[in-house]
């Protein structure tokens, strides 16, 4: 008897001791000698590919200098980076089953997913909106009634849509891309007859099309959604060496170079300029650092 809770005891020690290692990144990074970054492969200026296993973005950037801090932090002197495409359906189990350490690309930090994963300091408020063909009636929630209405699977659009005060008694039927770019495709190709999406995916997508005078992006704003890198979640060790590098960003003003590069500037492919100074709710993120969920933020 005595041998028996012996061996359960010391199953219950080695099932701790894997648990507290899979929500130590710094160890497992160090270990390792390498970090696996979950990258997005259609998520507008955020985070997207140019093709042949290039990734680039406003968030791939911050997160690539928060690498680089990680480790100097861990004294590394090579640390190898591992991109991991992720979707807007997987991105959640990656990270909470350890395939991927950090998630830099479009998502948005909700008091549901703090219950499964962690955020980082937002550094951009998004607004939902709806992109339509630049010949399109439609102006509003209110004309998207008999309208077909795409989103991407495993966002909250749709939802967003339906709760909204405007879109009483607005029927509309509803049809999914797998990622962004399929359901820009859907728009595109007159499947869909609006896409509903964060703002600045809507104009990634725009801008990377073969012709973007073809479309506009138009409507109240659904939502108002802070965007953060997503990591594990009862990892504070790991949030704090992120955030700590993120603080730094933003205080020697690299934050605010990088967002211009991607927002206001030219960008790849296409050379085309999106044109979205940073709002005044992004801005206050900047000021006062913080992972506050999307619940905490009001919309007129």
């Amino acid at each position: 008897m005595k041998k028996h809770v012996l061996a359960i005891a010391a199953v219950l020690l080695a099932t701790g001791a894997v648990h507290a290692q899979s929500s130590d990144t710094l160890a497992k990074i160090k270990s390792s000698g390498s970090i696996t970054q979950g990258v997005r492969e259609s998520s507008g200026a955020l985070a997207y590919t140019l093709g042949n296993g290039v990734y680039t973005g406003f968030h791939y950037d911050v997160c690539t200098n928060v690498i680089r801090d990680v480790q100097k932090k861990l004294g590394l002197s090579q640390l190898e980076t591992k991109y991991q495409p992720v979707t807007s359906g997987n991105r959640i189990p990656l990270v909470k089953n350890g395939t991927v350490d950090i998630e830099c690309g479009s998502t948005t930090n909700d008091e549901n997913r703090q219950k499964e994963v962690a955020f980082a300091t937002t550094l951009y408020v998004e607004e939902v909106r709806i992109a339509v063909k630049a010949d399109s009636p439609i102006k509003s929630v209110a004309d998207l009634n008999d309208k077909t209405v795409v989103t991407t699977t495993g966002t909250t659009s749709v939802q967003l849509l339906r709760q909204n005060k405007r879109a009483q008694n607005i029927n509309f039927r509803e049809v999914s891309g797998k990622d962004h770019s399929d359901s820009f495709l859907l728009l595109e190709s007159g499947r869909a007859d609006a896409f509903v999406m964060d703002g600045q995916i809507l104009a990634g997508n725009i801008a990377k099309a073969k012709s973007p005078q073809d479309f506009k992006i138009v409507g109240e704003p659904l939502s108002v959604e802070p965007i953060a890198i997503m990591i594990r979640k009862d990892d504070a060790e790991f949030k704090k060496a992120v955030d700590d590098s993120i603080a730094r960003q933003i205080k020697d003003g690299t934050v605010a170079k990088l967002y211009d590069k991607w927002f206001v500037q030219p960008i790849p492919p296409t050379n085309t300029a999106l044109n979205m100074p940073a709002s005044a709710a992004t801005k206050a993120a900047w000021a006062n650092p913080n992972d506050k969920p999307k619940e905490a933020y009001k919309v007129d």
